[in-house]
């Protein structure tokens, strides 16, 4: 038996995040355009007398590790497939904004599912694992394949899409976190006397991802959750305008927040956007990372 198997994950970016009107049982059917990015966690697995979590990197200060955390349901529910005890260790490495809808967590459970899977030998086939993935949560399954891909129903029905070259972006990670249930329920009340269309990808969008056009591709970048994102934490408005100000071709906010992603021309203007940020003192952090990444990767 493997003794010790460690997966990388990539954080994701929402280049078109469509929403529709609350369903019945909570959730919201979507149209959702996945776009992987170049900063990852790494989870590794060891075999443990017990399920455990450990986490070293960035806020993991704001990291459960107990079993609430979604890379230990992750293992508990590969386990109970296969008619096995979650005996493991995870450790957590993070490199992905915590609470930053960069889908950090749901990349930590993409990351323990491969991990684990490799370490206990179930030989679960890929569609199993997409889907324990879409038990576990919506964004979970498009961490398992990176890339770039259409999310439909709640996110988890996914689409691959072509994407034609590289695509440059800088991300300002801000103080403290978002909740995603809390924006879908400001996106709800902001809505409610409106009448939502039903979400579809923008062919002009995927036509941009498809040739690697950024230019177009910013023309085209749209998240029906910024509004609600804006409305619990108006202070990013400031971030946003700080990164158009610095020469970034488009700017949003990333998924739910409160993470504000910058699409940028080049290297060169990744670097003096995230300058510009940085001295506006209107966010914490920033990373530049570019796009697409790969998915989930036994390393």
């Amino acid at each position: 038996m493997t003794t010790t198997v460690t997966v990388r994950v990539p954080a994701k970016v929402n280049v078109q995040l469509a929403v529709g009107a609350a369903r019945p049982d909570g959730f919201h059917d979507l149209a959702n355009v996945f776009l992987a990015v170049g900063l990852y966690d790494e989870v590794t697995a060891t075999p443990a007398d017990t399920l455990r979590i450990t986490a070293e990197g960035h806020d993991v200060d704001r990291v459960p590790l107990d079993r609430t955390n979604l890379a230990a349901r992750a293992a508990e529910l590969l386990a109970a497939r296969y008619g096995r005890s979650p005996d493991v260790h995870l450790h957590i490495t993070k490199d992905i904004p915590v609470a930053g809808g960069m889908a950090g967590g749901s990349a930590d459970a993409a990351g323990a599912l491969l991990a684990c899977d490799a370490l206990w030998s179930t030989g679960a086939s890929r569609d199993e694992l997409l889907d324990l993935c879409a038990e576990l949560g919506s964004d979970v399954p498009f961490s398992l394949v990176g890339g770039a891909a259409l999310g439909r129903g709640r996110g988890e029905l996914l689409t691959p899409l072509p994407v034609g070259g590289a695509f440059h972006w800088v991300f300002a990670v801000a103080d403290g976190g978002l909740s995603t249930p809390a924006v879908y329920r400001e996106f709800d009340r902001l809505t409610e006397d409106t009448d939502v269309p039903e979400p579809e990808a923008a062919p002009e969008l995927l036509a941009a991802l498809a040739s690697g056009d950024a230019t177009a591709l910013a023309a085209t970048l749209t998240n029906d959750l910024q509004p609600a994102a804006l409305s619990l934490r108006p202070s990013l408005a400031a971030t946003l305008g700080a990164g158009t100000a610095a020469g970034a071709l488009a700017s949003l906010v990333s998924g739910s927040g409160p993470t504000t992603a910058f699409l940028v021309k080049d290297a060169e203007s990744a670097r003096s956007v995230s300058a510009a940020l940085l001295a506006s003192g209107t966010c914490r952090a920033v990373r530049v990372a570019d796009a697409p990444a790969a998915g989930a990767t036994v390393l």
